[in-house]
């Protein structure tokens, strides 16, 4: 047994083969366990770290996983957007509160986390593995900032690993099919919109007509549209870079004016019914908000009738990513179009189209020739 001096805790060997260190301050005690005599001194140094910083030893009380859930919630909500409050509920009250709910925080172990993350992975659910795990993790990070843990249990173990799986992309001809077969389609002005513009199906469905400009063939994106609590709701871009104007092509602009004329139609049919308050660009035909699973089903039974292999909305946005990068336009240029934050974002997620070897290859080869 290794003694310390008063106020700086004990290391020692249990009989079952693991090593304990405790530490006590003004009546309260603490014990961690590790596998080595080193684990544990490693484990009681960050004890005595909390104590100077907090001037105290870190005391969860009663309180359990839920209590912390429920605090982490009501503490970051004012700084989130209200789907990104209601992404991390919905996580929390699925995923996390029916397993550890109930667990008192101070037992929290790394082995609890990730037996939670091992269930969900076996299911065939690995990203939610990964929401629940980042959930858990930003939630226990709050508890030792407050000094309710010694540390984070989570950062023991490894991050869940979650890779999506390959996106359908069309041939230039199928999206010159898609776009042709769909011009008479009450959608149809909507999917060659996404396409051209490469936005997201929310920053879409909540662009405004006073948002387009005419004149310099170009839209201003600055909100997403969300339904969030049964309420719809017009949210700012999660990054700066996400407020952006988009220079469209001429089909594209066409595409706005086909929607503009559809929809004066829709607004003298439904008379003192029309609903579009907001002066949104694509609505139903009563001007009510869209909702994107409406416009995504529509889109696979089109996809089916035409027997094109089936793409989302979403898919038409790296559709639109793609061809750009194929065609030579540089990353920076794709990056701003999208509203990517970091040029490294649309390289992970687009690099494939940048062509690899054979296009450098191609590239030198132009070069020695000229």
């Amino acid at each position: 047994m290794t003694r310390r001096n008063p106020g700086e805790g004990s290391v020692f060997q249990r009989r079952d083969g693991r090593w304990q260190a405790s530490l006590q301050l003004n009546g309260i005690r603490k014990v961690v366990y590790g596998k080595t005599a080193q684990e544990a001194r490693q484990k009681l140094a960050a004890l005595r770290k909390q104590v100077a910083t907090l001037n105290g030893l870190p005391d969860a009380g009663r309180r359990t996983v839920n209590d912390l859930l429920d605090a982490w919630l009501e503490v970051c909500a004012p700084s989130w957007r209200p789907s990104t409050l209601e992404s991390h509920r919905e996580v929390a009250d699925l995923h996390i509160r029916p397993t550890l709910g109930k667990v008192r925080l101070e037992r929290l172990s790394p082995v609890q986390v990730q037996g939670l993350t091992k269930t969900l992975q076996k299911a065939g659910k690995p990203r939610t593995a990964l929401k629940a795990y980042a959930v858990l993790h930003r939630a226990c990070q709050l508890a030792v900032l407050w000094g309710w843990l010694p540390q984070n249990p989570c950062g023991r173990i490894p991050r869940p690993q979650y890779r999506p799986e390959g996106r359908q992309v069309w041939t230039t001809a199928q999206l010159q099919a898609f776009l042709q077969e769909t011009r008479g389609h009450w959608l149809g002005p909507l999917w060659a919109f996404l396409a051209a513009s490469g936005c997201r199906i929310g920053e879409a469905l909540g662009l405004s007509w006073d948002a387009v400009n005419w004149e310099t063939a170009t839209v201003a994106i600055a909100h997403n549209l969300q339904r969030v609590g049964g309420r719809w709701e017009l949210e700012r871009p999660k990054t700066a870079s996400g407020e952006r104007t988009i220079a469209l092509p001429d089909w594209g602009i066409a595409a706005l004016k086909r929607q503009r004329v559809q929809q004066a139609e829709w607004r003298l049919q439904a008379g003192a019914s029309w609903a579009n308050e907001r002066g949104l660009v694509f609505t139903r035909a009563n001007g009510a908000p869209l909702h994107c699973t409406t416009v995504a089903r529509a889109m696979r039974e089109v996809c089916k009738r035409l027997e094109l292999p089936p793409l989302s909305p979403h898919g038409l946005r790296h559709l639109h990513a793609s061809l750009l990068l194929a065609e030579g336009v540089g990353v920076p240029q794709v990056a701003q179009r999208l509203g990517h934050a970091d040029p490294r974002i649309t390289l992970q997620v687009y690099g494939h189209a940048l062509g690899g070897d054979d296009a450098a290859t191609k590239a030198l080869g132009r070069a020695i020739r000229g």
